[in-house]
């Protein structure tokens, strides 16, 4: 997971049950006080947060720390390959259709011709290097036409739905 805070990048990652903030090891006490609430304890100082406000569909959050608002963009895996393939502002004006971001295999289609859909709004799942990915809506609208079925290959740039 990726985070940018302030035009800061902070990688925050797990592996082997041992958590690496930007490629160090992060040995932090964090408690969970309350849902949303946690104490942390790090390097011998003491930090109440608290997550004031989460938007799934656009990514982004607003934590509290020691009663200071620090605005968050995150960005999963699948985010930091848009970003790498140049293609991070798809969604950035009106979208008519949805276009296969990369190569890869139709696993499941979460709407049908029809559905209206909303920003945010799973729409199928895309099987690509061995990682599932959910193409979400960009915006809301209404299915008009969906080109593609559970277990069809698809290419890059590949229109896969038609608003």
């Amino acid at each position: 997971m990726q985070a940018h805070i302030n035009n800061t990048i902070i990688r925050l990652e797990e592996k082997e049950g041992q958590w690496f903030l930007n490629d160090a090891l992060f040995n932090a006490d964090v408690a969970e006080l309350k849902p949303g609430h946690y104490h942390i304890v790090n390097n011998k100082k003491s930090y109440h947060a608290e997550v004031v406000k989460y938007d799934v569909a656009t990514k982004t959050c607003t934590i509290k720390v020691n009663n200071t608002l620090i605005p968050v963009q995150l960005k999963n895996r699948f985010d930091l390959l848009l970003d790498k393939m140049g293609m991070a502002n798809v969604g950035a004006s009106k979208v008519n259709n949805i276009k296969a971001p990369m190569p890869g295999l139709i696993i499941n289609l979460k709407i049908q011709e029809g559905d209206s859909v909303k920003t945010g709004d799973p729409l199928l799942i895309l099987e690509a290097m061995k990682m599932e990915n959910i193409l979400k809506s960009p915006g809301d609208g209404v299915v008009k036409k969906i080109k593609v079925k559970k277990g069809d290959s698809v290419e890059k740039n590949q229109i896969l739905i038609e608003f």
